[in-house]
């Protein structure tokens, strides 16, 4: 079973060793015998080899086919260098060009460069489009300065000459500038790109305006999408601005305008992706003005036209929370309340709708009509690979042979086989993906056990009970945090470096280790289970010791104590529905509502329902308390 695999790495070990004929040889026989994930990985070795063993008409065509279908920087180089040494001139000028333009920051564009210098040594010279392509990689790549040099040669070699050219080299320079923290010189940039063409003008405001919203400059961000949209208003840029404005006039209280903002961005941007969220925010500014009426007519229209929208959840349940404002009866607010629980099981809208339902006397219904199920069985052929490849120590390769297994799971049927012999098998998140992906309507429309079981693991469980005993914090929290946080994947690693389960950040872990009074752990160390839900439990009971409210907590471990703080001094005598709406940062807003209706549905799933917890509707003041 893993003789392919013996002869892939026994080729990476003579390719790396210099004996590159010996380890075509055994990338060969590795292609042959391989699964077809791995058999495309050994042929482009193969390919790799034979061209370092200097066999480039054997290494040509495989060359053609692996940078067809995976063009790396590494995969276009070596087959421009066959394409070269074969006569396909043309061909590899294209891909040195490729790597020139797309792939600045790679070693690979200095070859690239230099293989593109004329017979007569004259360097290639880049046009005024490719300056840009260059500039625009290095700034996605993380590399302002180098952007700012190619920004530099293009007006240094006159390629900007007509005014358009100049506002968007205006444009760009302001992005780098304002990349690199030099506001005032990106500021002057701005200037000039707003004398550009309209579509650059726009863009060149709404960068501005989006940089006074990141340093709080929300005066300044209003008047500068205000702007754009009497300026521009035909121009892609006023979208963003207009509906940007309108939620500006939301969090600074000027609910009226935000209103009839809201209201305008429907008309004056009929094909908007964010329609039915305008609709939304406008029903929230007429549910803060008092205007129950008007908002439930917003709401209702929202359901109306965007019925798959994410939004409906929370817009039935503010129509039905309106009426009550207004003083309905409680005929048809036990009716609405209970609608919200039966169709949208395991939300946040039917966690506060039963927490409404339990405030006029009712017992609300249960969401789920049977516990999660295990599904016990042998051991799928399928996965024995898997854990052949597991057990020998080839983690990775381990991985890619279950993604490979999954990507050919096609029913619901499947799914609930190959999801349980997963969590067997402790992989709590390659199982949670694949019921992400087939098991939606089996657990909330069909409610089986079966798929709640995958969906709500209690994944880790020893590790996590024995923490959370040792925290005294609830183990369906921890279970809750990790689901949104990772989806149970060990692996799981953020844009902004968090790691593991919890995703937890390596300063965050080491400032945990010192109240500990433990050495600091290594990033890496952050990927073991039992380290990272030791230091996330520690968190977390600090939290709960600070904010005493899970909703507070959940906001405090995704933003931060600060804001919360802020937030709760703003807005804590709101009603916590209201509260939560009116968070400030969307991810955070979305995160709360998620982690706070899967910890009560953990209990509801698995909990003992005589001590079921129950969802404060009012605010706790925070004591003092962690603070990172």
């Amino acid at each position: 079973m893993l003789e392919s695999f013996h002869s892939y790495y026994l080729g990476e070990a003579q390719f790396y060793a210099q004996d590159k004929q010996a380890a075509t040889i055994s990338f060969h026989r590795a292609a042959e015998e391989a699964p077809a994930w791995l058999r495309a990985r050994a042929r482009t070795r193969e390919g790799e080899a034979l061209l370092a063993a200097g066999d480039v008409a054997s290494a040509a065509p495989i060359l053609e086919e692996a940078a067809s279908d995976i063009p790396s920087p590494e995969l276009l180089c070596e087959r421009a260098i066959a394409r070269a040494a074969t006569g396909a001139r043309d061909g590899a000028r294209a891909d040195w060009r490729h790597l020139a333009l797309r792939h600045p920051m790679h070693p690979c564009a200095a070859i690239a460069e230099e293989r593109l210098t004329g017979a007569d040594g004259t360097p290639y010279r880049f046009n005024f489009d490719e300056r840009l392509v260059r500039a625009h990689a290095f700034l996605d790549g993380g590399d302002p300065k180098g952007a700012l040099s190619e920004l530099e040669s293009a007006q240094g070699e006159k390629l900007a000459r007509a005014p358009p050219a100049k506002a968007r080299i205006a444009l760009l320079r302001a992005t780098v500038l304002f990349a690199l923290g030099k506001d005032k010189d990106a500021e002057k940039q701005v200037d000039e790109a707003s004398k550009g063409p309209p579509a650059i003008a726009a863009e060149a405001l709404l960068l501005r305006a989006r940089r006074a919203l990141r340093g709080n400059d929300n005066a300044r961000a209003r008047s500068t999408m205000a702007l754009i949209e009497h300026k521009y208003p035909r121009e892609p840029a006023a979208e963003e601005a207009g509906y940007f404005g309108a939620w500006l006039d939301l969090q600074a209280g000027r609910l009226a305008e935000s209103a009839k903002a809201f209201a305008a961005f429907e008309t004056r941007h009929p094909r908007s992706r964010r329609r039915d969220e305008a609709l939304w925010f406008q029903s929230l500014a007429l549910l803060l003005q008092g205007k129950h009426g008007e908002a439930r007519k917003a709401l209702h229209e929202l359901c109306r036209h965007f019925p798959k929208s994410s939004l409906v959840p929370q817009a039935r349940y503010w129509a039905t929370r309106s009426l009550q404002l207004s003083g309905s009866s409680n005929g048809a607010l036990l009716e609405g309340y209970e609608q919200i629980i039966r169709l949208f099981p395991g939300s946040f809208y039917a966690l506060l709708a039963s927490a409404r339902l339990r405030a006029l006397g009712q017992e609300p219904p249960a969401s789920f009509s049977e516990p999660p199920k295990k599904l016990r069985g042998p051991p799928l052929a399928e996965l024995k690979l898997a854990s052949a490849l597991a057990e020998t120590g080839l983690i990775r390769d381990a991985a890619e042979e279950v993604q490979q297994r999954l990507e050919s799971v096609r029913s619901a049927a499947e799914a609930v086989q190959m999801g349980h012999a997963l969590q067997s098998m402790g992989e709590f998140g390659y199982a949670y993906a694949l019921a992400a992906r087939l098991l939606w309507a089996n657990a909330y429309g069909n409610k089986e056990g079966e798929a709640l079981a995958l969906l709500y693991p209690r994944a880790y469980q020893s590790t996590v009970e024995r923490e959370a005993k040792e925290r005294k914090i609830d183990p369906f929290l921890i279970w809750a945090v990790m689901r949104r946080e990772s989806n149970f994947r060990l692996d799981a690693t953020s844009a902004a470096n968090a790691r593991g389960l919890m995703q937890v950040f390596p300063p965050t872990a080491s400032a945990i280790s010192r109240k500990l009074e433990i050495d600091p752990p290594e990033p890496d160390d952050l990927f073991s289970a039992e380290l990272n839900v030791r230091f996330a439990a520690w968190y977390l009971a600090e939290l709960l010791k600070r904010f005493r409210h899970p909703m507070l907590c959940a906001a405090a471990y995704n933003a931060g104590p600060g804001p919360v703080l802020r937030w709760v001094e703003d807005r804590g005598s709101m009603p916590l529905d209201l509260f939560v709406e009116r968070i400030p940062y969307k991810e955070t807003r979305a995160y709360v509502k998620q982690v706070v209706a899967d910890y009560f549905t953990y209990h509801e799933l698995y909990g003992d329902r005589a001590r079921w917890p129950r969802l404060d509707l009012s605010l706790p003041k925070p004591a003092a308390g962690v603070n990172f």
